[in-house]
C-alpha cells in the first residue's frame, strides 16, 4: 500500500452493500440483496455474503460452481460518516484499493471513477463535503461482465483460462487459474477515507542507494510533494503559502551511523536539509554514510537496515506539515547476461558477489485477499526462510504485494523478484490501458524503491513465450487493416510496448538500481525461442504436463524461475473441504479442488516407473477402442495411500530437478520452484497448503536449498566425450560424481567419506576426499569406479557424509522405489508426552527411505519440526510435535500416519 499519512482518517464503520441487479442472484436471496446487508471495509462482497449467512464458505465442497453469480452482480457499497471542518486547507478522499471498475460519489455528487485494482486514487472533495453527516457511495460494475464488454468493444486478445482477464486491470488469478478458484467479486479491498492537510503533502519518496568503492553508502532521496492549491484558484494566506519554497529534511539513522560530531551509536543520525523550490514539486537530497554496513541475501551475510525519515517544514517547527518513514539497506545489484561458451547466463550479483538464487514462486496469500493480514504474511514468509530459500518471485498474475511482505523480506534477507502484473495473455495497447498501466507502474516503482530485498523487476509472465510458441496466439492477433510485419501479416499491438518501452523507461527515470527483465521466461532473442535452457531464464512445464520428471536432467538451465510438480494438500486440509463418499481421486468434489487440466490423471501417470510399475507413456485402451491414460484408481488399496504417494512423488520429482540444477552451479544461477503457497485448499504445486500445513516437498527443500549443499550426480567422463560424442550430441553419462556447492561468503575446509553400501548397511567400497572450498565455491569430484559401480542397483546405495555438520548428507539410490528391495516394516518408533506436545523417537531397523509423519491426521493443529529423513539401519531421529491435543501417543505411529517410501514399495 502507498504511504499512509498521519493526516488520513479511514472510514470503516457503518457500511452496507447491495446488489443493483439482484435478479442474477438465486431467487431466495434477491430481496435481501436488493435491500442491502452489512459490509466490512476493507473487505469484499463475497465475505460480506458469508458474514450475513447468505452463502456457505466459498471454498467448501463444490460451492464454487454455485456461487458464480456473485461475479455477475453490480455491487454498491455505501455508508454515512461524520465530517467537520478542522482548519485544514485540503480535504481529499483517498482510496488505497478498489476492486475494480467503480464510480464514487459523496452526497449524491460524482467524485470520480476508478478502473484499476492496483492503483490508489485521490480526489479533492471539498466541494462535496458539508459539516456533519455525509454519505459516501462506491458503485462497482461486475468485473466479469465489464471484461466481456471491453472485449466486444476493443476486440479479442488471446489469454489463458475462460474469462477475458486481460481486458481489465484486475488480478488475473481472481478469475480462476490452474490452481485457483474462480471467485471474481468486488469490494473496497484496502482502506478508504479522508486526508485533511494544508500547505504541502509528501506525494512520494524514492530513497535510492548506492555503495562507492571505498564502502561509503550513498542515499539519494527524491522527495515529491503536492501543494494544497494545485489545480485550484487560491486566495489569502493559503495562496501565499503555496507560492513559497518548502523546507525538506532527510534523516538517516542506524547502527554505525556517525553524527555531525563523529560519534556513533544506535541513536546517531545524519541529517540533510534542503527545500523544494518555488514553482517545483520535487527535490533530491543526498546523504553519505561512511563504511556503511552492507545488506546481504540470506546465507551470504547480515541484513542491517537504516531508518530514513523525511519531513516537510522549518527546523523549529515541532509539528511538521508532513512526514514519511522508511528503511533502506545499502547494497548494489546487477546482472551478467554476457554470452559465454554455453549461451547467455542470468547471473545476479549482490555487492559484486555472484549469488545463487534458490526459492519459490509466490501467489497471493488468499483468493479473498482483503483478509490476508500481517499474521498471514509472517507465517508464509517463515515457511519461505525456514526452507532455506533466499529468493521469492512475486508472480505477475497476482498483485504488487503489501508493505508487510517487502518489510519482512528486507529483515529476513529474502531477495524479491517482482513481476509487473501482466501474465499469460496479450494486452491491449489502447490509450486507456496504456494510461492505467503507466499509472500503476509509476506508483509501485516509487512505493517499493526503498526495499533492499527487491532485486528484479520483470515485465511479464510468459507473454513473450506465448507470442513465440503458443498455438493460435499470433493468429488471434491478425489484423488485415494493418501493414504487414516480419511475419507477412498485419497484427494489432499485443503488449510489447509495455515490456520493451514503458517499463524500461519508467525504471530508468524512477529507479535504475534494480535488474530489469522484459519477460519470464526470456532468452534474449525477442519473439522467437523465448524458453531456451542455455540462455537467460526458463520455465520447465513439459515435466508434469507431458514427460517423466527425469527429463529435468536433459536441461542446462541458466536460471529456472518456474517449474514444479503437483500434490494434494495435507490430509486434514483436503478432507475439510472434500466430502465425497467415499473420498477418492476422481470424486466430484475432489475434482472441484483440482484445477489443472487432467491433473489427477497426470499424477497417476507420473508415478509410473517411480512408485508404480510401467512407464509414463504406457498406453491402454478403453472398450470402445479409445486410448486411456488412466491408471485405475484401485492401484492403491485406499485413498490415503494414493494421497501419500502423490505427496511423496511431488517431493521426489522436485528434489530430482533441483539437485540436478544446483549440481550445475555456477552455470546454473537460480532455481525458483512453482510454488510456495496456495490461495485456497486445492491439489496444486504448492509446498505449503492453504491451511499452512507443510507438505513433504517443503521438508525436502530444507536439504536441497541448504546454502551448503551436496549431491551425487551422473556425469560424462572425458573419455566418453572423446570417444562417443557426435558433433552437437551429448553421450550418455558413464560415471558418478560428488558435487559440492558452498553458496556462502565463508570458505569451508574439510573431509568427505563416500561409501557404496547394501541396504542392510554393509560397506562394499569407500573413498575419502579432502575439500577446500572458497566462499562462494563449487567442486565436482569423480567417484572411483569401485565406489560408483553398483553391482546390484536394487539393493545398493551410495552415501556421501561430511566429517562435520556444515553440509547435509547426500544419498544416491541405485533404483526407484518400485524396484528397490525395501523392507516394508523398517521402523521402530516410540512417543513420549512433553509439556507442549510429543517427542517421536524413530529408529531404523532397515533402510528407511523418506520417513514422514502426517501429524495433522492426529491433531489438525499440530506441527512437527522434522520430515523426509532417510535413515540407514540403526540410525535414529527424534522429532518434536507441538500440539495442545490430548491424543493417545501411539496414534502418531499408526501405519497411516508415520509413512515411508517403503510403504508404497510393498503395495505392488
Amino acid at each position: 500500500m502507498t504511504h499512509v499519512p498521519a493526516t488520513f482518517t479511514p472510514i470503516t464503520d457503518g457500511w452496507s452493500v447491495k446488489a443493483l441487479n439482484p435478479q442474477v442472484a438465486p431467487v431466495e436471496l434477491q430481496d435481501r440483496l436488493a435491500a442491502g446487508i452489512p459490509a466490512t471495509v476493507p473487505g469484499e462482497a463475497t465475505l460480506d455474503l458469508v458474514g450475513a449467512g447468505l452463502i456457505p464458505d466459498p471454498f467448501d465442497g463444490d460451492q464454487e460452481s454455485h456461487q458464480q453469480w456473485i461475479g455477475d452482480v453490480d455491487w454498491q457499497f455505501s455508508c454515512d460518516f461524520e465530517w467537520h471542518a478542522n482548519g485544514q486547507a485540503r480535504h481529499d478522499l483517498v482510496a488505497y484499493g478498489l476492486d475494480t471498475v467503480a464510480a464514487l460519489s459523496i452526497n449524491g455528487r460524482l467524485i470520480g471513477n476508478a478502473k484499476n485494482y492496483y492503483r490508489s486514487y485521490r480526489w479533492d472533495v471539498r466541494p462535496m463535503l458539508h459539516d456533519g453527516r455525509n454519505t459516501l457511495t462506491v458503485t462497482f460494475a461486475s468485473s466479469v461482465r465489464e471484461s466481456d464488454r471491453r472485449e466486444q468493444e476493443i476486440g479479442y486478445y488471446p489469454h489463458t483460462e475462460h474469462h477475458a482477464f486481460n481486458q481489465l486491470r484486475k488480478p488475473s488469478y481472481q478469475f480462476g487459474w490452474d490452481w485457483g478458484i474462480d471467485a471474481a467479486n468486488a469490494g473496497i479491498w484496502r482502506p478508504i477515507g479522508i486526508d485533511s492537510w494544508s500547505g504541502a503533502r509528501i506525494a512520494s519518496v524514492r530513497p535510492l542507494v548506492d555503495v562507492l568503492p571505498d564502502g561509503t553508502g550513498v542515499l539519494a532521496a527524491t522527495v515529491e510533494i503536492e501543494r494544497a492549491g494545485e489545480g485550484r484558484v487560491m486566495t489569502g494566506p493559503d495562496a501565499h503559502a503555496c507560492a513559497q519554497p518548502v523546507p525538506v529534511r532527510v534523516s538517516v539513522s542506524g547502527k554505525g551511523v556517525s553524527n555531525a560530531n563523529g560519534a556513533g551509536g544506535s541513536g546517531s543520525s545524519i541529517v540533510i536539509d534542503g527545500e523544494v523550490a518555488q514553482g517545483r514539486n520535487s527535490t533530491v537530497l543526498t546523504a553519505k554514510i561512511p563504511q556503511a554496513k552492507l545488506w546481504w541475501p540470506r546465507g551470504y551475510g547480515e541484513q542491517p537496515l537504516y531508518d530514513v525519515d523525511v519531513s516537510l517544514g522549518d527546523e523549529a517547527d515541532h509539528d511538521p506539515v508532513a512526514a514519511w518513514h522508511g528503511a533502506v539497506g545499502f547494497r548494489t545489484v546487477r546482472v551478467d547476461t554476457r554470452a559465454d561458451d554455453i549461451g547467455r547466463p542470468f547471473q545476479i550479483y549482490v555487492n559484486d558477489v555472484a549469488v545463487h538464487a534458490h526459492g519459490y514462486n509466490w501467489v497471493p496469500a488468499d483468493a479473498l485477499l482483503s483478509r490476508a493480514g500481517k499474521e498471514c504474511y509472517s507465517r508464509i514468509l517463515a515457511d519461505l526462510v525456514e526452507s532455506n530459500a533466499n529468493m521469492v518471485r512475486v508472480w505477475g498474475g497476482g498483485i504488487y504485494e503489501s508493505d508487510e511482505f517487502y518489510e519482512l523480506a528486507d529483515r529476513l534477507g529474502v531477495m524479491v523478484w517482482q513481476d509487473f502484473t501482466l501474465a499469460c495473455g496479450a494486452y491491449p495497447e489502447d490509450a486507456e490501458t496504456k494510461a492505467e498501466i503507466e499509472a500503476e507502474a509509476r506508483e509501485h516503482i516509487a512505493r517499493l524503491s526503498s526495499h533492499p530485498s527487491l532485486v528484479v523487476w520483470n515485465g511479464s509472465n510468459e507473454n513473450y513465450v506465448a507470442y513465440s510458441e503458443w498455438a493460435g496466439f499470433k493468429q488471434a492477433l491478425r489484423d488485415d487493416d494493418r501493414p504487414a510485419n516480419v511475419y507477412g501479416y498485419g497484427e494489432k499491438p499485443w503488449g510489447d510496448y509495455y515490456y520493451s518501452e514503458l517499463f524500461p523507461r519508467l525504471l530508468a527515470e524512477l529507479d535504475p538500481t534494480r535488474v530489469y527483465l522484459p519477460s519470464s521466461p526470456m532468452s534474449f532473442t525477442k519473439f522467437v525461442d523465448a524458453n531456451k535452457d542455455v540462455d537467460g531464464t526458463m520455465h520447465i512445464w513439459d515435466v508434469w504436463n507431458r514427460v517423466d520428471y527425469r527429463k529435468f536432467a536433459d536441461y542446462t538451465p541458466r536460471f529456472a524461475d518456474e517449474f514444479g510438480y503437483q500434490a494434494p494438500p495435507a490430509w486434514s486440509t483436503l478432507t475439510s473441504v472434500v466430502h465425497d463418499e467415499p473420498i477418492e481421486p476422481f470424486g466430484k468434489q475432489m475434482l472441484m479442488h483440482q484445477k489443472a487440466a487432467g491433473g489427477n490423471y497426470k499424477l497417476a501417470r507420473g508415478m509410473r516407473s517411480h512408485l508404480t510399475p510401467g512407464r509414463i507413456d504406457d498406453v491402454s485402451y478403453n472398450p470402445d477402442g479409445t486410448r486411456s491414460w488412466l491408471i485405475p484408481t484401485d492401484s492403491w488399496p485406499n485413498t490415503e495411500d494414493w494421497h501419500w504417494a502423490c505427496q511423496l512423488q511431488q517431493a521426489q520429482a522436485v528434489r530430482f530437478g533441483v539437485e540436478h540444477m544446483r549440481s550445475l552451479e555456477p552455470v546454473n544461477a537460480g532455481v525458483l520452484i512453482w510454488q510456495l503457497n496456495d490461495d485456497w485448499p486445492v491439489v496444486s504445486w504448492a509446498a505449503v497448503d492453504y491451511d499452512g500445513r507443510r507438505k513433504p516437498l517443503w521438508y525436502a527443500s530444507r536439504d536441497f536449498f541448504a546454502p551448503r549443499f551436496a549431491t551425487i550426480q551422473p556425469r560424462i567422463s572425458e573419455k566418453a566425450w572423446h570417444d562417443l560424442s557426435w558433433e552437437g550430441m551429448r553421450p550418455a553419462c558413464d560415471r558418478l560424481a560428488l558435487v559440492i556447492a558452498n553458496d556462502t561468503n565463508e570458505s569451508w575446509h574439510g573431509n568427505w567419506s563416500v561409501e557404496r553400501r547394501t541396504l542392510a548397511n554393509e560397506v562394499l567400497a569407500s573413498c575419502e576426499f579432502h575439500v577446500d572450498l572458497p566462499g562462494p565455491g563449487h567442486v565436482t569430484l569423480a567417484l572411483p569406479e569401485d565406489v560408483a559401480a553398483l553391482q546390484c542397483p536394487t539393493d545398493e546405495i551410495i552415501v556421501a557424509t561430511p566429517h562435520d555438520s556444515a553440509f547435509p548428507r547426500a544419498i544416491y539410490n541405485g533404483a526407484e522405489v518400485v524396484e528397490q528391495r525395501l523392507d516394508g516394516d523398517p521402523l521402530d518408533a516410540s512417543v513420549a508426552r512433553t509439556p507442549d506436545g510429543y517427542d517421536i523417537e524413530i529408529t531404523a531397523k532397515a533402510y528407511a527411505r523418506d520417513v514422514f509423519c502426517m501429524v495433522d491426521k492426529v491433531d489438525p493443529n499440530a506441527t512437527i519440526d522434522g520430515g523426509m529423513a532417510t535413515l540407514l539401519p540403526g540410525e535414529s531421529v527424534t522429532w518434536h510435535v507441538a500440539s495442545e491435543s490430548d491424543a493417545e501417543p501411539a496414534r502418531f505411529t499408526d501405519s497411516m500416519v508415520l509413512r515411508t517410501a517403503n510403504d508404497l514399495r510393498t503395495r505392488h
